[in-house]
């Protein structure tokens, strides 16, 4: 998602990114029960993979586990299980070379993991409501034999405490560019200026018989700054930037939409003012 963020400070800006990053909760893997592991992976490092696989569950709809709690309850924590055997397909042809042909379930993705309701979840949330992001998350290979038998625990934390529970794949901003021609190009100079900027940012208009350059949107300047080569361009230009007018690009790793982080990114900020204020008031209090 792309959004404006207009008259504000940069340090406010750049608190609805660290908050987006850091302090928005989710959902992650937090414990991995090994029962079985005969692959190639050791164990330590398949449960690495599996922590850091985004959980699609609403962290609103569930509580922090309490510290020192080992086995959490329905209202704190998902219980997902992978449980997969490879094996010989009896029935592939005797030159087959391709392992979809050779095995069945030589590959493990997040598609073979299922959810195990805790308590009344069943009652209350369905399949579709919980389950891996992305289905084709690989996770492992196989070879006849081996296989992979464990459960894991889902908790609601935060991304300050480990990355996995950040729910942002990037969440960055820039300022709004503005760029102003101080005199006319025409004809070939139009041209080389149009092609020294990103596609969209420079159109060519007919004037009088002849192209000349028209600033079309700048906002889809990359701030390449090419124009600059060109000893005959670089005075026609000036690129600057709108110093309060940020462009806010959010991208979720899928477990909530990105609006959705945005709208707990404001909830978490005002949260954070209104300590602020109280502490405020209780000093000059005392």
């Amino acid at each position: 998602m792309e959004f404006d963020m207009i008259g504000v400070d940069a340090s406010i800006a750049n608190a609805f990114r660290r908050i987006l990053i850091a302090e928005v909760p989710t959902m992650a893997i937090e414990k991995v029960f090994i029962y079985n592991n005969t692959s190639i992976i050791q164990d330590e490092v398949l449960a690495h993979r599996l922590g850091l696989i985004p959980i699609y569950a609403d962290p609103r709809l569930f509580e922090y586990r309490q510290e020192g709690d080992e086995d959490g309850t329905a209202e704190d924590t998902i219980e997902l299980q992978l449980k997969v055997k490879c094996t010989k397909d009896q029935h592939a042809a005797k030159d087959a070379t391709d392992p979809d042909e050779l095995y069945k379930n030589w590959r493990v993705t997040t598609k073979h993991m299922k959810w195990i309701p805790i308590g009344n979840q069943a009652e209350i949330y369905s399949a579709r409501d919980i389950h891996p992001v992305n289905d084709d998350i690989l996770i492992a290979k196989l070879r006849p034999g081996q296989e992979i038998d464990v459960r894991v625990h889902c908790v609601k934390g935060v991304g300050k405490d480990h990355a996995k529970f950040s729910p942002v794949a990037t969440a960055s901003y820039r300022l709004l560019p503005d760029i102003k021609l101080t005199e006319p190009v025409t004809g070939e100079k139009a041209e080389r200026l149009a092609k020294s900027f990103t596609p969209g940012v420079i159109e060519l208009q007919e004037v009088d018989g002849e192209k000349e350059a028209v600033v079309a949107n700048a906002r889809l300047d990359t701030c390449s700054r090419n124009v600059f080569r060109h000893e005959d361009l670089k005075d026609s230009v000036k690129i600057s930037r709108v110093r309060n007018h940020f462009i806010f690009s959010v991208e979720s790793t899928g477990a909530l939409k990105p609006d959705v982080l945005v709208g707990e990114a404001v909830k978490v900020l005002i949260g954070k003012c209104r300590k602020f204020l109280v502490e405020l008031d209780s000093n000059a209090d005392s």
